[in-house]
């Protein structure tokens, strides 16, 4: 049996509890990656809602390609801004030793995007 899937909301308060550094016991870097994940994850879901209702089984393709689709089912703005923070997302998803992970004012910055981005994806 699999668990649940996370739902936008739980995701997203999941990173307000990581931005807000809520959670004890975890680092600064740690909590701005996992919300940069977070946030990801809620955009990810809302873009396949998008894409299934368009078009069954089009969101099971990969995240590049689903955002060049976005385009054909949503406005344009929208989803050169959905593109645009999901780079960024995906870049302060991942640790590397020669690099400083995201900043704060840079995941709550995110955190607003995707926020709009979910409430534009949904109607």
């Amino acid at each position: 049996m699999s668990a649940p899937a996370a739902s936008v909301t739980d995701l997203l308060l999941t990173a307000d509890r990581l931005i807000a550094g809520d959670l004890a016991g975890t680092s600064v870097g740690g909590r701005h990656r996992g919300a940069s994940i977070a946030l990801r994850t809620a955009l990810e879901i809302s873009i396949d809602r998008v894409l299934d209702a368009a078009v069954p089984g089009l969101s099971r393709t990969t995240g590049r390609a689903k955002l060049l689709c976005l385009r054909c089912y949503t406005a344009a703005e929208t989803a050169r801004r959905a593109k645009a923070v999901w780079s960024h997302l995906c870049l302060g998803c991942h640790y590397h030793q020669y690099e400083i992970g995201p900043t704060h004012d840079q995941v709550r910055t995110w955190r607003a995007e995707v926020r709009e981005l979910i409430g534009r994806l949904s109607h």
